[in-house]
């Protein structure tokens, strides 16, 4: 596929993608939805490609949704995504809850980091929400933005965001959507750190260095499936399942290679 809206580049086992529309402040676009499921499923199915970082490039992170779309909802009285069919199915076929628009994020198995370098708007903020972490420049502005367009809460935002920062906070930004900053985003819950522009990069790919050295990539996998899909169902359950796992993981290579390493104090050399 011949890639307009969306950057990527690959280094170290991490792969970056970026929203590249910085001309209209990487707003979403059927096109670019369409880019963005193709490139995430291309790193799902690549096995050295263990962490992701997502970013916008210019001044804004995803100011939401282009305002050509809007004006094309209007006119046609319907939602009208923009995109072909069939879309790249990144994350699907893991669990039926996790088989949606967005909601695919959880059956990817490998992390994903955003890193937000401005406003995060509309879908911005949801891209955001599915992100597994989140670091922000200082100052950037965050919205639902969907009350002034008389739209619910979209794609999810409604159940992710109360398992985020809780049912007060979510309340609250999703009943008013109102603008907020990075510093009151951060004291909600929903980032992981606030940083000078000149440090987001430098510190998310740092963390995501961190992630590749230090945690086997089957370590990874399975812990994040284990996120989504505890959301879903009791602690026994849970439980079961992680026992289950630990039965069968204790079997793999990088369980030795974990347990040499840190008996010798040196890096594992995790085969994956």
């Amino acid at each position: 596929m011949e890639l307009k809206t969306i950057k990527y580049e690959v280094a170290d086992h991490i792969a970056t993608i970026t929203l590249s529309r910085p001309h209209r402040m990487n707003a979403w676009t059927g096109r670019m939805h369409t880019e963005y499921r193709h490139v995430l499923k291309q790193f799902e199915d690549d096995r050295s490609v263990r962490v992701i970082v997502l970013t916008g490039e210019g001044k804004a992170f995803c100011a939401g949704a282009d305002m050509a779309a809007l004006e094309g909802h209007s006119e046609k009285r319907r939602y009208d995504p923009g995109t072909p069919d069939p879309l790249a199915e990144p994350g699907y076929g893991v669990r039926p809850e996790f088989d949606a628009t967005f909601a695919y994020h959880f059956g990817i198995r490998t992390p994903i980091i955003a890193a937000i370098n401005g406003a995060a708007a509309g879908i911005g903020l949801v891209l955001a929400c599915y992100a597994d972490l989140r670091f922000a420049v200082e100052g950037a502005k965050f919205t639902a933005a969907h009350g002034r367009f008389n739209f619910p809460a979209e794609f999810g935002l409604s159940w992710l965001l109360p398992r985020i920062v809780g049912l007060t906070h979510a309340n609250d930004i999703l009943l008013s959507s109102r603008v907020f900053l990075a510093e009151e985003a951060k004291g909600m819950g929903l980032l992981n750190d606030v940083l000078p522009t000149d440090k987001l990069m430098p510190v998310v790919n740092d963390y995501a260095a961190m992630l590749v050295e230090r945690v086997a990539p089957g370590s990874l996998y399975a812990t994040k499936r284990q996120i989504y899909t505890d959301l879903h169902r009791d602690a026994a359950s849970a439980v079961q399942e992680a026992e289950g796992l630990l039965n069968e993981m204790v079997q793999e290579p990088d369980y030795k290679e974990g347990v040499k390493a840190f008996a010798k104090k040196r890096p594992a050399d995790w085969q994956g």
